[in-house]
């Protein structure tokens, strides 16, 4: 016999709340690692979450909408208030975020400033491939610039000679690991050079900077910011990303290559918007076609579905805890760590920086003798998780094979620290789930490996 509700709301209360008691019952355990043993697993990163992300999830499942509708709409919102700009989008990851950021800025709407195939973006040559997969694929020419260490970003004093006069449109660079880049001087360099400013801040959500007294988040000094919504991140919504602007026409493009192309605005499920879906004339188009079928670019279909936005929504209230959480874990571990210079190089926070940080960079000093394969696998022997800085080199990576030393690409200098990254560096987690026993047990082992 089926249950019977008086209405559709208390239905909704009595779901959520089993849904809640199925958590306590079965889920809680995952997040709760008090009971940590050296040995147990610990891994870089991981969701952190309670019945409130199973219970917003179940909330959309039961509208059972399925595509982008209101809880996306709460979440762009919302998302836009915390972080500080006009207008946030929803796709349906960082690396979804990078290409429609970048698209936009090829767009025919920008007139002179807009990319065109054979023109130059700056960016940096070690991070991860979908900060430059983008400028590739559309027939742009990614400019390599080297990185500075211990920071482990772009080398400002290169940007002037990676500059080209009436080629180079913009610059597109990762916050690496959390810690921004110097974003006072590559702004002033792009201010001085009119040229477009991404910031990928997939690694870097909750970071701050500082210039001339105004701080605000990373992301939102450049033209475009992304983020990553990706289970290891800062917050997660499963698969996920957001684009995002203060400047209206980039608003408008954003949403209209991560909408099929597509010339209307309408929101899922809406029609008419305009008030002039059937009296305009497009392209060579008939007379009154309809608007919601007209296409002024060669877009995507990069939505999110209200499922993760749900998800996403619970996430954005513990972010401000999640970031203090990472903050104190990479100072615990770095404080533990410290009497091991003269063996490893240990990271430092760019001036007028307030990182959070998204892991914990080592790498290990040319004279030390030591080797980084034998050291991560002793790491890796005791059960935690390291990794290397995403591509390295990426000009070294097979996805080059094709193109090594061609003219789709350019190299500043002889990128010796990035090849020394490459070679030297990898990174452990200091993500919200973990105790302050498992970073001093994570201490342990790293001093073990890098001293036997």
């Amino acid at each position: 016999m089926c249950k019977k509700w008086n209405n559709e709301e208390e239905a909704r209360a009595e779901i959520k709340a089993m849904v809640g008691d199925y958590y306590n019952q079965f889920k809680k355990s995952e997040n709760d690692h008090s009971d940590f043993k050296p040995g147990d697993r610990m891994g870089y990163g991981g969701r952190v979450y309670d019945e409130k992300e199973m219970q917003a999830l179940t909330d959309a499942c039961l509208d059972f909408w399925l595509t982008t509708g209101r809880f996306s709409k709460q979440f762009e919102e919302q998302f836009a208030t915390w972080i500080g700009v006009r207008y946030a989008h929803l796709v349906n990851s960082g690396s979804s975020a990078n290409l429609i950021a970048f698209s936009v800025l090829t767009a025919s709407e920008l007139g002179d400033r807009a990319i065109r195939r054979g023109d130059e973006v700056i960016t940096a040559a070690c991070g991860f491939p979908t900060t430059v997969n983008p400028i590739l694929q559309f027939g742009a020419v990614p400019v390599f610039v080297d990185l500075t260490i211990p920071q482990y970003n772009v080398d400002v004093t290169k940007l002037e000679e990676a500059y080209t006069p009436g080629k180079t449109k913009a610059v597109m660079l990762a916050h690496t690991l959390g810690n921004p880049f110097d974003i006072k001087a590559v702004r002033d360099f792009c201010n001085r050079h009119d040229l477009w400013l991404i910031e990928d801040n997939c690694d870097a959500l909750g970071s701050r900077y500082t210039i001339n007294e105004e701080t605000k988040y990373t992301g939102t000094w450049g033209d475009i910011g992304t983020s990553s919504f990706y289970p290891p991140h800062h917050m997660t919504m499963g698969e996920g990303g957001a684009v995002y602007t203060d400047n209206p026409l980039l608003n408008r493009l954003i949403l209209s290559y991560r909408d099929w192309g597509r010339d209307c605005y309408c929101p899922s499920g809406r029609d008419n918007t305009c008030g002039h879906r059937f009296d305009g004339d497009y392209g060579e188009l008939p007379h009154g076609y309809d608007h919601k079928y007209v296409y002024s670019h060669l877009g995507y279909n990069l939505k999110v579905t209200d499922m993760q936005a749900a998800v996403g929504i619970a996430q954005l209230e513990k972010l401000p805890g999640f970031i203090k959480k990472r903050k104190h874990n990479w100072s615990r571990l770095h404080e533990q760590l410290s009497n091991l210079k003269d063996k490893i190089i240990l990271p430092e926070p760019v001036e007028n920086s307030d990182p959070s940080w998204f892991g914990f960079l080592i790498s290990l000093r040319p004279e030390s003798g030591l080797n980084r394969n034998d050291v991560i696998n002793y790491i890796e022997s005791h059960n935690i998780q390291t990794r290397l800085l995403f591509s390295g080199n990426i000009i070294k990576q097979p996805c080059f094979d094709e193109i090594r030393g061609t003219s789709a690409y350019r190299v500043v200098g002889d990128l010796k620290q990035t090849d020394f990254i490459m070679s030297n560096t990898f990174w452990v987690g200091v993500y919200p789930g973990m105790t302050d026993e498992m970073i001093d047990y994570m201490a342990q082992i790293i001093r073990e490996a890098v001293e036997k």
